[in-house]
């Protein structure tokens, strides 16, 4: 078991994240953990994976499992909980803009800002204990690295006018000045910043494919900069005993040589191997195969 109850899984678009973030939470549930999968990805696939077609989320799976996928309304609703109000009245001092135009500019232009606030409502759900895992099927990893411009920018921007957005004062109840406002959501920045350093397990999965393992030294190189570690590497869709397909012999051929560049690169990191399956994995009892892959120990846990 991990050390940390939060697991993410990173990587570029279409490699399987979803599948194998699902197969994990399966066998935490499946070991009598309650585990709730998560997905902040624009498109999620969590409910087609697991066959789930109740809208209300969080939805029961299962015994001990739970699904949950984050969107844009939700992104809206963490903004408006934490700053919207606030920085808004600041806005409409200078611009005529109402409140829900704002709020869906501020949450789906801003750089970083939908990434911001899904990785503070992980962080305060892991905080509350309500799940023993939360187990986070993320959007293709560069937009999730989105959420590291935030910071920086806030730091340039609160630079040249301090005096300015010192003396601005917003309306209603609060009075707090902008640049206040401003530096809090900094410090929310750097503590979610802290929560993804020390309290998230990163786990990566690729396919053995030229851009694919291209796009993992970028993605190795971006974690390490920020003091992410990732433990685990799954290789998915790999090709096994090809039989007298000379087309699936060719296609292994070229597999295995990203494959051995693969386990000799990252030797470091624990690597498994995910076979391509003859069938879509979909629904409990073939997502159990996965999981019977990526946890071989636990074969014959019911």
């Amino acid at each position: 078991m991990p050390i940390k109850n939060v697991l993410m899984f990173a990587g570029k678009g279409g490699v399987g994240k979803t599948t194998c973030a699902g197969a994990t939470a399966l066998h935490y549930a499946r070991n009598g953990e309650k585990t709730l999968v998560i997905s902040t990805d624009p498109t999620p696939s969590l409910s087609h994976l697991f066959e789930v077609k109740d809208r209300h989320k969080p939805v029961k799976v299962r015994d001990n499992l739970y699904l949950a996928e984050l969107g844009q309304a939700e992104v809206e609703e963490m903004w408006n909980k934490k700053y919207g109000r606030e920085v808004y009245e600041v806005f409409s001092s200078f611009v005529a803009v109402s409140y829900a135009d704002f709020v869906d500019f501020m949450s789906s232009v801003l750089p970083g800002l939908s990434d911001e606030f899904m990785v503070d409502y992980i962080r305060e759900l892991s905080k509350s204990g309500e799940y023993r895992y939360i187990v986070w099927d993320t959007a293709p990893l560069g937009q999730t690295l989105g959420l590291l411009q935030t910071p920086g920018m806030l730091r340039q921007h609160l630079k040249p006018a301090p005096r300015i957005y010192s003396q601005l004062k917003l309306g209603g109840e609060t009075k707090r000045p902008v640049l206040e406002i401003l530096k809090s959501w900094e410090k929310l920045s750097q503590t979610d910043m802290e929560f993804l350093q020390q309290d998230v397990d990163f786990n990566l999965v690729t396919i053995p494919e030229a851009l694919a393992v291209e796009q993992l030294d970028g993605i190795l190189t971006d974690l390490e900069k920020n003091a992410f570690r990732a433990g685990r590497l799954m290789v998915n869709n790999v090709i096994g005993e090809p039989g007298d397909s000379s087309f699936l012999k060719e296609k292994a051929s070229q597999q295995q040589e990203y494959l051995n560049l693969i386990m000799h690169k990252y030797s470091q990191m624990q690597i498994i191997v995910i076979p391509l399956f003859p069938h879509e994995i979909k629904g409990l009892e073939r997502l159990q195969q996965v999981e019977q892959i990526l946890f071989p120990e636990n074969r014959d846990t019911g």
